[in-house]
């Protein structure tokens, strides 16, 4: 038999890699046939015909001479780069874009108008534990309440209810009161940043903090420490915000559970609080936290904001600096805020949404908020076959409710129809195996909480190379199509992604912290017939536009239901304030969760 059989048959499978056939049977075949025959680890044409065979491919003389004169010459070439250490955010050298030919988007820079509330404060400071930050902007700016009194009692929550929401990974306690007490300092002394200046916040746990643990969620990774921070820590500690926590994330942005166990939802914490920004909404909705920075891929931000009722924003893809933060997909992979606020979104977006140098994805055009946007002359639309689509009886009820408040802002709601398309662009599965191939080399997955996590990561590389890149072309098809069917809307509303718009979100939530989701290319049958809503999700969520979620009332178990509105891309600033109309008429955002001890 051979010597150093694993190490001569990772050297054979990294040739056929290294010329684009590596996800096909040719390679297993091959090596199986050179087993059988115990000959020495060079490759014969009969071996070659055999494999061949094997693979359903037919290549001719000429072709397999050739093939045979590069494997036997260059079986151990590609294993140079395997000795190379890559980071995690080093994505290759091409960007995407999720603008589409024709499409306009605003690139004329407007002056930023938020709200001025006027507010007092309270006997009992922990009772604007749950105002949005927008308001708690304002107790700070005049100074009826200093940062390291927000800072201390949001601490205070974060340790008294994290026995019941299991929502930190991390405690920065120290971080925190030396940069309330900073911006005391700077505040006192007439220098204000803005409305973010001495508010508390927390970071999914997938966001590098120099100095600190970033555990991804999982036990491979719960000793792991980088020296940098990452580009929206950096952004929001230069605009005075204070850090509290990392808080959890599902394992490697996945579902609710970490290596601490399972995330709980504040309405309900006998049920867990969604993924994978599951600490993110947990915190927030349990106001221990003014807000916090999610992250998703396909659905992290906006499930658990649907299941734990704060407003999440996922912004679109190229407007947040994704440096210095864990890697799925480097053409699916956002930042964005979630808040109790549609307006407290738009504050945390126009801090964060620039270019860092980093991030060569990030998009200069401007994001221009403005509080008193007259929304009347906006183009508003509503997904009406997907909310016809709904059969849960609750919650087709509490839709139509929804559908019916919209329309008493005094906006007309058009008719918004999804193009027929079922092919899944998703660049997750391949994507995400490339950024975590060096895990799978090494084994080191069995250090996982849940080591099955790692099936989905072999499983890629039985994707061919050509297939992948046909996949990519296929969804800027989609991506033209889409941008077709939203072309006569700005804002459009679209029912939760479960269905029955409880935001209970299901099998259907297409979220990157559940399995059997769409839109990830995970699980089922790639061509089974998805519903409207659904096939709406996968279509958006690969197109990256933009989405907030909104609480549209509770249902009879006293749990938030929601839809959410979107955008084209780039119209945050629409998008946003639509939401913020709808909250300031319904209120609903306002409603709390009571915990206790």
């Amino acid at each position: 038999m051979l010597n150093n059989t694993g190490d001569n048959r990772r050297r054979f499978l990294a040739y056929f890699s290294g010329i684009g056939m590596g996800s096909t049977l040719l390679p297993g075949a091959l090596w199986a046939e050179m087993q059988q025959d115990g000959a020495a680890p060079r490759i014969t044409d009969e071996m070659l015909k055999t494999a061949l065979a094997v693979s359903g491919l037919e290549f001719s003389d000429a072709d397999r001479k050739a093939v045979l004169q590069g494997v036997n010459r260059s079986l151990t070439s590609f294993e140079e780069v395997r000795k190379l250490e890559i980071p995690n955010d080093v994505s290759p050298p091409f960007y995407f874009s999720s603008i589409v030919p024709g499409m306009k988007v605003n690139r004329t820079r407007e002056p930023l108008r938020f709200s001025a509330p006027v507010v007092k404060r309270p006997a009992n400071l922990e009772d604007v534990a749950f105002w949005p930050v927008i308001q708690l902007a304002q107790l700070i700016k005049t100074r009826q309440v200093t940062s390291l009194e927000l800072t201390q009692m949001y601490l205070g929550r974060l340790h008294k209810y994290n026995g019941k929401l299991n929502c930190v990974v991390t405690f920065l306690d120290e971080v925190a009161i030396a940069q309330a007490k900073k911006a005391d300092t700077e505040i006192a002394a007439g220098k204000y940043k803005g409305p973010l200046h001495g508010i508390p916040w927390g970071a999914k746990d997938i966001i590098a903090v120099k100095g600190y643990k970033t555990t991804w969620g999982s036990g491979a990774y719960k000793d792991q420490m980088f020296e940098h921070d990452a580009s929206v820590v950096e952004m929001l500690r230069d605009a005075g915000a204070v850090l509290l926590a990392k808080l959890s994330s599902g394992e490697l942005a996945q579902g609710d559970n970490w290596f601490g166990g399972q995330t709980k939802n504040p309405w309900n914490t006998e049920q867990g609080s969604s993924g994978s920004s599951a600490g993110p909404g947990s915190a927030t909705a349990g106001g221990c936290v003014a807000f916090a920075i999610g992250t998703e891929t396909s659905g992290s931000i906006l499930s658990p904001s649907g299941r734990c009722g704060v407003t999440g924003l996922r912004p679109t893809f190229g407007r947040v600096s994704r440096n210095g933060v864990m890697a799925l997909s480097w053409t699916q992979d956002r930042l964005g805020p979630m808040c109790r606020y549609a307006e407290d979104c738009a504050v945390v977006l126009s801090v964060i949404a620039k270019p860092d140098g980093k991030d060569l994805s990030v998009s200069e055009i401007p994001f221009n908020w403005n509080a008193q946007l007259d929304i009347h002359k906006l183009r508003v639309g509503y997904l009406k076959d997907g909310f016809e689509e709904v059969r849960d009886a609750a919650g087709k009820a509490m839709n139509e409710k929804a559908i019916a408040q919209v329309q008493a802002l005094g906006v007309k709601l058009v008719e918004v129809k999804m193009p027929d398309w079922n092919i899944d662009g998703s660049s997750y599965g391949v994507e995400s195996a490339v950024f975590f191939d060096e895990m799978i080399r090494t084994g080191r997955d069995k250090q996982m909480t849940n080591p099955g996590r790692a099936t989905g990561f072999r499983s890629a590389r039985l994707i061919p190379a050509v297939e992948y890149l046909q996949s990519q072309r296929a969804r800027s098809m989609m991506m033209m199509k889409l941008a077709e069917a939203t072309a006569d809307v700005d804002v459009y509303l679209v029912p939760a992604n479960g269905g029955g718009g409880g935001g209970g979100r299901g099998r259907g939530a297409a979220t990157d912290g559940e399995k059997g989701g769409e839109g990830r290319g995970r699980g089922g049958d790639p061509n089974a017939r998805r519903g409207v809503t659904q096939r709406h999700f996968a279509m958006a969520n690969t197109a990256c536009y933009p989405a907030v979620n909104v609480v549209h009332g509770f249902t009879e178990g006293g749990t938030p239901g929601s839809f959410t509105f979107y955008a084209r891309p780039f119209g945050e600033a629409e998008l946003l304030a639509v939401a913020k109309a709808y909250q300031d008429a319904t209120g609903f955002h306002l409603k709390h969760p009571t915990l206790s001890t």
